[in-house]
């Protein structure tokens, strides 16, 4: 385990998956993070590469080749390089081996940067093409944050605040592949307000999000925090059945739909990097 920590913030990560596992305000004395209880599910925040959600029979097609993939992919369960750059940054570094070349045929590097400045906890996901031909990937966050995260407060109590809808279409899931159903939830002050029942058909799965911060807030008390994430095409809002947790989940990818060829050269929202080149994306969190 790594730890991070300055005036305002602990944060500690495992280097097995390179996963946030604690996210902890000295000022509110409030764990932030999902505490990984396995009895509803039991992890925090995994990388989600190099493909997001489910592919259509847990296999795609590359070049008339057919490979094997789980769901999310295999970052998460591998064991990642740390470089603790100082109190406050720490470097995980991911590579391609024999074992994900059968799976996964491309050379690359995944580099995932954690950095506390001041109250807030910033991630970027570096992926450079190794190889020497164009390399198809997803990734995606997936973090977990408590709710409630204070004992005067339940689930009822929250709400999630967007900065730029007013309503949100989402795709339904079928088995874990993208249905053709969409359903829209209209907003009342842009605010969703958090019950059980939202997610006991599964994630809800946005395409055309317009916010680009989402700030989890509740009516008894002003902690809360705000996520913070630009450039991901889409965004995934999940909970395991009437887990104390809701995860905010910015995608480039996600799975496939129930009428996909499983071709991955045409899987939507992959991303599709030229040989020798880097591709990067952010989020951040910050915490009240």
């Amino acid at each position: 385990m790594i730890t991070l920590e300055n005036d305002f913030l602990k944060v500690n990560i495992a280097v097995k998956g390179a996963e946030l596992q604690g996210l902890y305000s000295k000022e509110t004395q409030i764990e932030y993070l999902w505490n990984g209880d396995a009895e509803y599910w039991a992890k925090h925040s995994p990388v989600l590469f190099p493909i997001v959600g489910s592919l259509k029979n847990d296999t795609y097609v590359y070049k008339d080749k057919t490979y094997p993939l789980p769901r999310h992919g295999f970052a998460r369960d591998n064991e990642f390089k740390a470089e603790q750059i100082s109190n406050t940054e720490v470097v995980f570094t991911l590579t391609d081996t024999h074992e994900t070349l059968k799976v996964f045929p491309f050379p690359f590097e995944l580099k995932v940067n954690y950095q506390i400045i001041d109250r807030k906890l910033s991630l970027t996901y570096t992926v450079i093409n190794k190889g020497s031909k164009k390399m198809l990937f997803s990734l995606g966050a997936h973090p977990a944050f408590a709710v409630p995260n204070t004992p005067e407060t339940n689930y009822e109590d929250y709400y999630l605040a967007f900065n730029d809808d007013e309503r949100l279409t989402y795709w339904k899931l079928q088995d874990g592949l993208v249905a053709d159903e969409t359903e829209t939830i209209e907003l009342s002050g842009h605010k969703l307000n958090l019950k059980h029942e939202l997610f006991y058909n599964d994630a809800l799965v946005f395409k055309n999000m317009q916010s680009n911060c989402i700030s989890l807030l509740n009516t008894k008390n002003d902690f809360g925090l705000h996520f913070h994430f630009d450039d991901f095409p889409f965004f995934g809002i999940w909970a395991a059945k009437d887990a104390p947790f809701v995860c905010l989940e910015p995608w480039c990818g996600v799975a496939d739909s129930v009428n996909h060829n499983q071709k991955f050269n045409n899987k939507e929202g992959v991303v599709k990097l030229d040989a020798g080149k880097t591709w990067q994306r952010c989020w951040e969190v910050e915490c009240f």
